[in-house]
């Protein structure tokens, strides 16, 4: 099976359409990790993904006739843009249905390209569903994202160039996975002529079907998918996909969104490139790994995937870019409410650097304050301060690795009630969309109150909301169920430690 692919890949017709894209030294991060780190750059395609090789070469294998029906696809993304292209170029008519909360800057994409796009629905199963209706109506054919062998086949390209252009020492290939058509294709052209280079996937931690596949020894579906790295958002790794590559690979990494939005940073400062965080993310598990293995002197490859990213949401990357690096530290600490606690608590501190420092009255004996803190990269400097902040008498918690902390928290007042109430605080993703928080409150029982709010844009397809309720004591138990009925991915957060510091 595995010279069939390879000889599926040498046929694949991608270049009518896509670039050759170069490898790109990152001087600045070989020098950082002590290893030569390379930057495989699919942000370079014309449009500005690896998308279009798998879309072109599964279209440039239909017959006559499927191609005069026209084709159509689901997506949200980088797939809608490269299949739109595709079409374009070959004279297809393509129809192209995307969630209602795509942003605007995709939509206009897709349609600058020549596509037809049709809005559908709030998630991508909505869009999903309604392509599948389409077909049924009209005939058109099916194009998928990366579950058919000749869109792995043409993503393979991506192997194949690296192999061809990178022909002295390679220890390891680091390749993004959302669905799989691209690692499948790379690890079955790289494997088959240089078995002993590694080839290791890397998924975003909420969204890690591939890792979760390979424990079970089979396709499991994922309950939920984060939307932060939007285009390896998936919930299944494909058949073929998986069918390709389950013996192949040599490892899957898991990153977080710290890890990849520091990636996003590492890739701009070596080669002024803007990844998206889908993009970022082979880098991020390619820096992970160096930190688990302490590999040094080899030569390390990543995939940039893709560069389509929205332009608000750099602030938000930005913002977790520190850390993502473990150059700063969140701490909620406690001190005593009186003059000098400030300065005494900078003292124990030492020369390190206050990023940020949140305080708000509370009463006459403590004052609970949010302070960042700069430290060295590796962890260990974080435990430092913690003990020496301990050492002094000072009460500490962690709130580093803290969502709600990052997300919420630390861009709140600190404003307290006047009196205490029984509320349930819960952290949701909304629907970027007109109607979504009214689509929220019309669920919630009327004797229910709204006793916090905040939401933050960050230039996604989802909103991030932190709401408190005062709820009726005999609704407690049922909480969740008018959540489970508005179908919103939600988390308790009554019970975490900075909003019972800084809220409660």
């Amino acid at each position: 099976m595995l010279e069939d692919i390879v000889k599926k890949i040498l046929q694949a017709r991608v270049y009518e359409a896509a670039l050759e894209t170069p490898i790109s030294p990152a001087p600045f991060l070989s020098r950082r990790l002590d290893n030569q780190i390379l930057i495989k750059r699919e942000d370079l395609q014309p449009v500005y993904s690896f998308k279009i090789r798998g879309a072109y070469n599964k279209l440039a294998q239909l017959s006559q006739a499927q191609r005069d029906k026209g084709v159509i696809a689901a997506s949200a993304g980088n797939h809608a843009q490269g299949l739109a292209m595709a079409a374009k170029q070959l004279g297809v008519r393509a129809v192209i249905v995307m969630p209602r909360i795509t942003p605007d800057i995709k939509v206009q994409a897709v349609r600058a390209r020549g596509a037809r796009v049709v809005l559908r629905g709030d998630a991508f199963s909505e869009a999903q569903t309604h392509a599948l209706e389409l077909i049924e109506e009209y005939g058109y054919t099916y194009i998928p994202p990366f579950d058919d062998i000749d869109v792995v086949a043409g993503q393979g390209t991506v192997g194949m160039e690296i192999l061809r252009q990178h022909t002295g020492r390679l220890d390891a290939i680091f390749v993004p996975v959302g669905g799989g058509g691209l690692i499948a294709g790379v690890a079955a052209y790289v494997k088959y002529l240089r078995p002993e280079i590694k080839v290791i996937g890397v998924e975003a931690e909420d969204s890690a079907c591939l890792k979760a596949a390979l424990e079970a020894g089979e396709r499991v579906t994922l309950d939920q998918v984060g939307v932060f790295a939007e285009g390896v958002a998936v919930a299944q790794i494909g058949e073929a996909p998986f069918a390709i590559m389950r013996d192949l690979v040599d490892g899957v990494i898991t990153v977080n969104t710290d890890e990849m939005c520091a990636a996003v940073k590492d890739t701009f400062e070596d080669t002024r490139a803007v990844a998206e965080t889908s993009g970022a993310l082979a880098l991020a598990g390619l820096k992970k790994y160096v930190q688990q293995t302490g590999a040094e002197g080899e030569t390390l490859l990543c995939i940039n995937s893709g560069a389509n990213t929205n332009f608000d949401r750099l602030q938000h990357i930005a913002e977790r870019t520190e850390l993502g690096e473990q150059r700063e530290a969140i701490l909620a600490v406690t001190i005593p409410e009186r003059p000098g606690s400030f300065k005494k608590f900078c003292k124990t501190v030492g020369k390190r650097m206050v990023t940020e420092f949140n305080y708000r009255y509370a009463d006459h004996e403590n004052a609970h304050i949010f302070v960042g803190v700069q430290v060295k990269p590796g962890g260990e400097d974080r435990i430092e301060v913690i003990r020496k902040l301990r050492e002094a008498g000072y009460p500490v918690e962690d709130l580093t690795d803290n969502e709600l902390a990052k997300l919420h928290i630390r861009h709140l007042g600190g404003g307290r009630p006047q009196q205490h109430f029984d509320e349930e605080v819960y952290r949701f993703e909304f629907p970027e969309r007109p109607g979504a928080l009214m689509n929220f409150l019309t669920h919630l029982p009327a004797n229910w109150n709204i006793s916090l709010f905040h939401y933050r844009n960050h230039g996604a397809a989802y909103g991030r909301v932190l709401v408190g309720m005062q709820v009726p004591n005999g609704d407690r138990f049922h909480v969740e169920e008018h959540f489970e009925e508005i179908g919103y991915r939600f988390w308790k957060e009554t019970d975490n430690a900075a909003y019972r510091l800084f809220m409660a």
